[in-house]
């Protein structure tokens, strides 16, 4: 995968999706590949039937909020989700996705400007994210250099393996 461009179709989702809706609580203790069965299901139960890999996740303010469980990321991420773009992000999922090579940016005005199964296409190199369907472009808040390269690299844990 290209972590500097990545094309796909949006699954949006509003204001404050917090880490219990994106994996709920009681399906903590299970391995991956059965918790990743349950993603969204509170808000939106027909995403793991309907989601293909490679969609990117386009939320409101606040994505990720809640408790700081690591398999919200993990769970998107292995379930294919390309990337995560969204107007703000909680500070501890936003690392924990970059730590594990989940792509995420944040993006002013995304949110309103973007509908479910728009194309889009997500430039990290130009921090740029434009919607194909409608050919409008945002700007979006660069990553720094370092999250790049881990994204890059897969994770912090690849990165650090290779060096």
């Amino acid at each position: 995968m290209d972590y500097l461009k990545i094309t796909g179709p949006a699954w949006t989702f509003g204001n404050n999706v917090d880490t219990d809706q994106i994996t709920p609580g009681h399906y903590m203790d299970l391995p991956i590949e059965e918790m990743s069965k349950h993603v969204f299901e509170p808000i939106a139960p027909e995403f793991v039937s309907d989601f293909k890999a490679g969609g990117i996740i386009v939320g409101g303010s606040n994505f990720g909020c809640g408790s700081s469980r690591e398999t919200a990321p993990d769970a998107l991420k292995f379930l294919g989700v390309a990337a995560i773009v969204a107007e703000s992000f909680a500070r501890i999922f936003f690392r924990n996705a970059i730590a594990i090579g989940l792509p995420v940016l944040v993006c002013p005005g995304i949110a309103s400007a973007v509908s479910m199964g728009d194309e889009l296409e997500v430039d990290f190199e130009a921090a740029r994210v434009t919607n194909l369907s409608t050919k409008k472009q945002f700007q979006a808040t660069p990553l720094h250099h370092i999250m790049v390269e881990s994204l890059k690299k897969g994770g912090i844990m690849k990165m650090l393996a290779d060096t």
